[in-house]
């Protein structure tokens, strides 16, 4: 365990035995502020948890790619497979989160957009206040069907990778709404997406998948 790791857990610690404290004085009875301060370190457990990412520190991932991935923990218990920051062979391109279950396999790239400008869908175009986004929806959807190209070929049968942008910040008149190739969808939503799907993979071909995916999309850290 590294310094600061040690300083914050020291920190909790602390802060726990002055709630437990705090309970035990008010409630006339240790046992009830032991009480207290285990159920404060559950929480502290619990938050730090929620907070720890799967990609390196220094790597800075964003706050909405952290957010995604919260989400995707609980997907994980459910059987889904997820790789994080995963980048294009051959270009600047990155995948923020290819995820393979058995409803399918997914690429998700996460965004927070000012919260102030309305998302509206105009002739086929998706509009941020009165900018474009559609630039940004065909660079996650090159980013998908590159992948989706490197993996048929690593395993040699076709497979399909489906694009998304999950975007946080501005409200959407729906949960998710396909524009241009791309599910364009409400952040708060990827764990109801990714029911979505329609395929339906058994868990030999969920591996499989995973592991050619790992293969041929490198880390970006």
């Amino acid at each position: 365990m590294n310094s600061d790791v040690g300083r914050r857990w020291l920190l909790r610690g602390g802060l726990a035995a002055l709630v437990g404290a705090a309970g035990g004085l008010l409630a006339s009875d240790w046992r009830v502020g032991a009480t207290f301060a285990a159920a404060a370190i559950v929480a502290f457990t619990v938050r730090a948890a929620r907070r720890q990412s799967e990609v390196p520190r220094w790597r800075r991932p964003s706050a909405a790619q952290r957010r995604t991935e919260a989400q995707l923990k609980v997907m994980k218990r459910l059987g889904y497979q997820v790789l994080h920051a995963r980048g294009i062979p051959g270009g600047n391109g990155q995948i923020d989160h290819f995820i393979v279950g058995r409803r399918g396999a997914f690429a998700i790239d996460s965004e927070s957009w000012d919260k102030r400008l309305p998302l509206r869908n105009k002739l086929e175009k998706l509009y941020h206040g009165r900018f474009s986004k559609n630039e940004r929806i065909d660079e996650a959807l090159e980013e998908a069907r590159t992948a989706e190209r490197l993996i048929s070929e690593e395993l040699g049968r076709d497979i399909k990778v489906r694009a998304a942008l999950a975007i946080y910040g501005p409200g959407m008149p729906w949960d998710s709404h396909r524009l241009r190739g791309v599910d364009i969808i409400s952040g708060t939503k990827v764990r109801k997406w990714l029911r979505s799907g329609r395929d339906r993979l058994s868990e030999e071909e969920i591996e499989e998948i995973h592991q050619a995916a790992k293969r041929v999309l490198p880390p970006r850290y």
